[in-house]
């Protein structure tokens, strides 16, 4: 009998590196040095004499990283990312505060749903902010000083496949045209990979692709910070969709030089805040007052703007016919509403997926299959939290799974008890940072202490 994906899932986010590596191939060959990319080579070195990082430009010494849109606006590390990266790199809470990153433990951080502040919940796991180039570039130093690992700038232009088995990929090097052989490729191209495009060119099957319009506009804007050790350090205030409010939610986090980072989101017709006046006026009439203290600081720079169409994902695992030798991580396979800031530790549980994967000493010249199965937990859980709640916003048509009514009232309930009940909070602060996984929820306890909680306050 197979284990439930909520076991699936707790054993992955238990998963450590190991204490010795054990080489299963010879060169691994990874597409991509996003976050993604980084952490496949760094599980990746533990089981491989050689890792490849291919990428097409030299990341810049600071700032967002050419090709991440989303790189200029508000980040987040889920408890459930700091936990995997400090078992992946030991001491990086440690390294990434010392170059300006900010804890945000529990007892920092504010949440308000409709005007409403919830309860502080009891937990010992922090959140840690700063800006997307400083986290990246923290990871990407720790994968740099691995002793086997190198970086090639290159641009990838297709699969090199001998039978039914990948062995390397196609790349352009400053013009020249040159192959680099593989025992195992890692996709990491993120949204925009073209592994569906060159699978199909080689014969093979395109995956199954899954979308749901979110067409979410982000804004966000830095602003002066003077407070050494900020308090609160994390402010969240989000609207639910039967508010009449244009800005479904709005946050502002403590981040690295003296800064505070704020951000505005809206969907479909709702643009918020694209020019500082704009910006500021919303933080001061539609949100708590913390927001109207933080618009009385300077604003540094321009207001920086994002749009996420859709939410989508890539099931390789519902490939009948796949190439050996062929892996997919992280926005290569789903990328989600990053609203609900998923994404980093999406990639590390995958991390997770494959260090798992390749200590089971798998037979490289078959289809890695059981690395999909075990993505497929972490994508349907990560998927399940995400879309659950797009799908309550009146301008997203679906579609709707089975029992999708009942599912959405429970869900309600829970969140409305997240106000007032620690215990309903913290299991529901448990599955959103992505320690347990979303069947937790379902639970009968969970959803009666929820509707008790619910009456009491009503």
């Amino acid at each position: 009998m197979s284990p439930s994906p909520a076991r699936v899932f707790a054993e992955l986010n238990a998963v450590r590196p190991s204490d010795q590596a054990s080489r299963v191939l010879g060169k691994a060959v990874v597409l991509g040095g996003s976050i993604a990319g980084l952490l496949a080579a760094r599980v990746l070195s533990d089981h491989a004499e050689t890792v490849v990082v291919v990428d097409r430009e030299e990341p810049p010494p600071s700032g967002p990283r050419p090709g991440v849109p989303q790189g200029t606006q508000l980040h987040a590390l889920l408890p459930g990312g700091c936990l995997q990266l400090e078992l992946l790199f030991p001491g990086f809470r440690d390294e990434a505060l010392a170059q300006g990153a900010i804890a945000s433990p529990p007892e920092s951080r504010r949440n308000y749903l409709d005007g409403r502040r919830k309860v502080v919940v009891p937990d010992d796991a922090d959140t840690l902010v700063g800006t997307r180039p400083l986290l990246e570039a923290v990871i990407r130093q720790r994968v740099r000083q691995l002793p086997n690992v190198k970086t090639l700038t290159a641009r990838a232009t297709g699969l090199v496949i001998e039978g039914d088995v990948v062995t390397g990929v196609r790349c352009d090097v400053g013009g020249m045209s040159g192959v680099e052989s593989a025992d195992l490729l890692v996709d990491a191209m993120g949204r925009s990979s073209r592994l569906s495009e060159w699978l199909e060119q080689a014969g093979w099957d395109r995956p199954p692709m899954r979308r749901m319009t979110v067409d979410l506009n982000y804004a966000t804007a830095l602003f002066r910070r003077h407070e050494v050790e900020p308090d609160p350090a994390l402010v969240l205030a989000l609207h639910s969709p039967s508010t009449s409010s244009d800005v479904a939610g709005a946050a502002f986090f403590a981040v690295e030089d003296g800064r505070w980072m704020a951000m505005m989101a809206g969907y479909a017709a709702n643009r918020p805040g694209r020019t500082a006046e704009d910006f500021v006026r919303r933080l001061r009439e539609q949100f708590p007052p913390e927001f109207g203290a933080l618009a009385d600081n300077e604003m540094v720079g321009d207001v920086q703007t994002y749009r996420h169409a859709d939410s989508r994902r890539r099931d390789y695992h519902a490939l009948t016919r796949f190439p050996a030798g062929l892996l997919s991580v992280g926005d290569a396979v789903a990328s989600f509403n990053p609203v609900y800031g998923q994404g980093i530790t999406a990639a590390a549980l995958h991390a997770a997926c494959l260090t798992t994967y390749l200590r089971s000493g798998p037979d490289l010249r078959r289809p890695a299959r059981r690395f999909f199965d075990l993505q497929k937990v972490v994508v349907d859980a990560a998927w399940s939290i995400s879309t659950s709640a797009d799908l309550a916003l009146p301008h997203v048509a679906g579609p709707y799974p089975r029992g999708h009514r009942f599912s959405r009232w429970v869900g309600n309930q829970i969140v409305g008890a997240t106000v007032t009940d620690v215990p309903t909070a913290r299991v529901f602060n448990q599955v959103v940072s992505m320690r347990s996984h979303p069947d937790t929820l379902a639970r009968p306890g969970v959803i009666l202490r929820a509707l008790r909680a619910n009456r009491r306050g009503h």
